[in-house]
Order: structure tokens, then C-alpha cells, then sequence
């Protein structure tokens, strides 16, 4: 196996061009244990932690363009009241070991329907900012990145620059059912935001479906819902029941399997409660600072 380390941006491109078989590892929390069971076996592994630009985070036209190899515990520390939501996710991930070397930019590449960023990039409506030394730079909606299960839309010379994310107008929130809040993987997920300024709804699934999704219907009839009742307007408070039936259609936007983890039947059930409390713990909040 070859070891590529590029040292600038340009550098890891062209190594990605000339090898497409090449790796990319940053923090390494998914591909060395990968590694280690022999469930892969790249022709080379592609080192990006020496390319700085992916560790930086900006604000750029309104939106937070964070580079792929920022970790987990800079988000929590440096973006906790810009992006609340990505960061109640990243404060669950693994030990505090893992949140100082995993990546969200890894996260994305690994593309597993449980990873823990993925519920909050889809409840905030990201966007992956990709490139290639042939193509350039392409924004692929984080809702379309993901196409198999641990597949994604990379194409053969791509490499993943980073996430463009907007602060929100809303409160967010992030649930994860598991044996214990972190190192553990999520039996199942729920992201969550209110965008008051557009009048609309972001959801997120995770480890219940082939791949993270959107729970699409249900976002759309809250939505309606507080339009019809004037709640946008009012902030009164979400009435129980719909809070229930939006848990409900998030449920019904599921599709989990059996497994070591749960069942099914368990999933469902979980995903309809974090989405009910999700949504109350949301709305509570955006009451408050009216």
C-alpha cells in the first residue's frame, strides 16, 4: 500500500487524479478501523492532514464555509452558538479522544446511515463543496450526497473541501437513541431545525434508512400547520397533538432494518418520540426569545 502526503490543496488533487484508488484519511476514526478488520484494502492512502486550508472554518456570504478536516471538537468549541445544531451532534461522537481527531469532512466521505453529522446537515440544508484538478469546484445539496448505503456522489477524482452551512434563523436540536449518549453507535437519529425566516422546517434522519434522509411530508405539514394556525405569527404554543402527528410522518419517512443494534419496530418507535420532542424542544425555544 502507498502513503500519499500532499502538503498543499493543488498537491492532493493531483495525487487524487493520478491514483483515484488512493484513500483520503484525515483523522482516520473510520478508515483505520476499517483498515484494521481488513474490511478495505486501498491500492493507497491518501493523507490530507497535512493540507491546512481543510482545517479552517469562515464565514462566506452569509454562510459558514467549514473546511473538510475542521474536527468535531472545534465545532463544539468555536461554532457551538453559530451552528447549534451540528454541535449538539458532534458532542456525541465517540470519546473525547475521537472528537479531536474525526472530522465532519470524513464524516461525509464515510457516508454510513449512522453517522452522527449527517441528521444535522440535513436539518440545516448544507451543501458539500467538492473539487477535482480536471472539473474545478461543485456544490452537491447534502440531501443528494448520499446515494448507497456508505456510498456518496464523489466521483472517482473528487475530494470533499468542505461544508457550507448557514447559521440559522431558528433553534435546531439533535436526539440520538443509543446505549449511552456517546461512544456508541446511533440506533437511531434526529436533526431538527425551525427557519422562521422562510416559514419552514429542516429534518433529519439517521440510522434508520439506507441512507441519512429527509423526512420530506413531515417537514412540509408542520410547516403548514403553523402557517394554518397562525403560529408563525403568534408563537403560542405547538399543541401536543401536532407535535405527535409530525412524530408520526417522521416515523412513516423511515425505512430501518433489524439488526445488533434494534429492531425495526424499535427505530420507528424512537425516531416518532425524538421527533415529537425534537420539534416541542424547538418551538419552546424559538417562544422564548420572541
Amino acid at each position: 500500500m502507498d502513503f500519499l502526503a500532499p502538503s498543499t490543496w493543488a498537491e492532493a488533487l493531483a495525487a487524487k487524479a493520478e491514483r483515484p484508488d488512493a484513500l483520503p484519511v484525515a483523522g482516520g476514526t473510520d478508515v483505520m478501523v476499517e483498515m484494521n478488520f481488513d474490511h478495505r484494502r486501498p491500492g493507497a492512502l491518501l493523507d490530507l492532514t497535512r493540507v491546512a486550508p481543510l482545517g479552517e472554518w469562515a464565514f462566506d456570504d452569509g454562510r459558514v464555509r467549514l473546511g473538510a478536516g475542521v474536527t468535531y471538537a472545534r465545532v463544539i468549541a468555536e461554532l457551538g452558538s453559530t451552528l447549534p445544531g451540528l454541535a449538539m451532534a458532534s458532542r456525541t461522537v465517540g470519546s473525547p479522544q475521537i472528537r479531536n481527531r474525526g472530522t465532519v469532512g470524513g464524516n461525509l466521505g464515510a457516508a454510513s446511515p449512522a453517522g452522527d453529522s449527517h441528521p444535522a446537515l440535513l436539518a440545516a440544508d448544507a451543501v458539500v463543496e467538492v473539487e477535482s484538478a480536471a472539473r474545478g469546484v461543485r456544490h452537491v445539496p447534502v440531501a443528494d450526497f448520499y446515494t448507497g448505503v456508505k456510498r456518496n456522489a464523489l466521483e472517482q477524482d473528487e475530494l470533499i473541501s468542505a461544508v457550507l452551512i448557514a447559521p440559522p434563523s431558528g433553534p435546531q436540536q439533535f436526539c440520538k437513541i443509543g446505549t449511552r449518549n456517546a461512544m456508541v453507535i446511533a440506533v437511531s437519529a434526529f436533526g431538527f431545525a425551525l427557519h422562521p425566516d422562510r416559514r419552514a422546517v429542516g429534518t433529519g434522519i439517521g440510522s434508520a434508512a439506507p441512507t441519512p434522509r429527509r423526512a420530506t411530508d413531515a417537514a412540509a405539514f408542520l410547516a403548514g400547520e403553523l402557517e394554518a394556525a397562525g403560529l408563525w405569527e403568534s408563537r403560542a404554543a405547538l399543541p401536543e397533538g401536532l407535535a405527535a402527528e409530525f412524530g408520526r410522518k417522521v416515523r412513516d419517512a423511515a425505512a430501518p432494518i433489524d439488526d445488533v443494534r434494534g429492531t425495526a419496530a424499535y427505530r420507528l418507535h424512537t425516531l416518532s418520540v425524538m421527533a415529537r420532542r425534537a420539534a416541542t424542544w424547538a418551538w419552546d425555544e424559538h417562544r422564548r426569545a420572541a
